[in-house]
């Protein structure tokens, strides 16, 4: 069927819009005054039982095609527990006023079909029948009433088109997840091979040459960046699971942050880490966990700044018992848009990405470790001027 008219059937005041709605497409049809009356009572008597029994109906007026000949058809859906027959009031009445009249259901579903054939005369082909149904596609409504209905059923559209889009990207997420997960357990056994190898050929008693130990770093070196590439792989795959494990300990902040200085200053010989600590207190902390957040952060620090730059890291600790931890770099900076989206998944700002290698996952994994030590986590920045990294942990005196 090519429908044409379509209404819900949910209170009395549908009866007259499917009254007059199956009226007009009889008259748009070219029918007599006498076919389009009969046929709209026959609808009528239908909707008026249909909304009786539940307010969940649904009227449905179009043309179909039937072998040479077409009719007009009215499908009314509706479910109900009271079980129906077509010897029911309105029903009853509506089957001797059209030639064709079906009531089928099943399991409290039930359809209604209703069927009148059209006069050869009126000529009608697959043109004619698209002209009729843009026209009540365009038609203004009749009333406040069917406009209310219109306005809400496109906001029901939009609503369940929104709710399939968020399922499917959910389900397109946890299969990029999934996906993560296995490839980078697959890589993580052939990295650590090679990086066994690597550690045996560097500590080989026998003659290398210098050319020869010079590779033997450079594999060593990039097998350690890929190594902690498919970590945080792994991480955000275990995160988006929700099985990112942690074992906290109480730990002395400021000693804990004096020994991660002092191993990235190691690291970073190019750079100048200064720090100025405020009142030291206990935190409950994965140290492994929080070495990660350290290293990502004073990592990026030095990878967006100049060599031969200062990177300053303080401390402060609150009245309500939070310490804040910032690490301030001379770097490049970034802009709002940029700083609104930097903690996201995957995110990279355009113009970096060009200029910077990565794939977006430490400030996503470092927030998500914040977070999940009971913090946060901003920052704060210009462009061309620096970035500052702020995140604050709870002390353990806070309950």
């Amino acid at each position: 069927m090519t429908e044409v008219v379509s209404i819900s059937l949910e209170n009395e005041m549908d009866l007259v819009l499917a009254h007059k709605r199956s009226m007009k497409v009889a008259e748009k049809l070219g029918l007599t005054v006498a076919t389009q009356t009969t046929f709209a009572t026959a609808v009528s008597e239908v909707a008026r039982a249909v909304i009786e029994y539940t307010d969940n109906g649904t009227l449905a007026i179009g043309i179909e095609q039937n072998k040479t000949r077409y009719v007009l058809k009215a499908n009314v859906t509706f479910n109900s527990e009271i079980k129906l027959t077509s010897g029911d009031e309105g029903f009853y009445y509506a089957q001797k006023l059209v030639p064709e009249f079906e009531l089928t259901g099943q399991n409290g579903a039930y359809i209604i079909d209703m069927k009148l054939g059209l006069p050869r005369s009126l000529k009608l082909d697959a043109v004619k029948i698209s002209i009729l149904k843009k026209f009540f596609q365009e038609e203004q409504p009749l009333n406040p009433y069917e406009e209310i209905k219109r306005r809400n059923s496109h906001l029901h559209k939009l609503t369940a088109e929104q709710e399939e889009e968020l399922r499917r990207t959910k389900l397109i997420d946890e299969k990029k997840t999934e996906f993560i997960s296995i490839a980078s357990h697959e890589l993580k056994t052939p990295l650590t091979v090679l990086k066994a190898f690597t550690q045996m050929a560097k500590t080989t008693k026998e003659p290398v040459s210098d050319r020869l130990k010079g590779i033997l770093n450079k594999i060593d070196l990039q097998s350690t960046k890929l190594n902690s590439l498919v970590q945080q792989l792994l991480d955000i795959s275990r995160a988006e699971n929700g099985n990112l494990q942690y074992n906290l300990k109480q730990v002395k902040l400021n000693s804990f942050i004096i020994e991660q200085l002092a191993v990235m200053q190691s690291i970073m010989p190019n750079h100048t880490i200064n720090s100025t600590l405020g009142d030291d207190a206990d935190v409950m902390i994965d140290i492994l966990r929080m070495e990660q957040v350290f290293s990502n952060l004073l990592g990026n620090a030095a990878k967006y700044s100049n060599i031969n730059t200062d990177i300053e890291v303080g401390s402060v600790l609150d009245s309500e018992g939070y310490i804040t931890i910032s690490i301030k770099d001379q770097g490049i900076g970034m802009s709002a848009d940029t700083m609104t989206s930097i903690f996201d998944k995957f995110y990279r700002a355009e113009d970096v990405s060009k200029t910077h290698a990565g794939l977006g996952m430490g400030l996503y994994i470092t927030s998500k470790i914040v977070t999940d030590h009971g913090g946060k986590i901003w920052v704060e920045s210009e462009e061309h001027k620096g970035s500052t990294f702020h995140f604050n942990l709870p002390s353990c005196c806070i309950v």
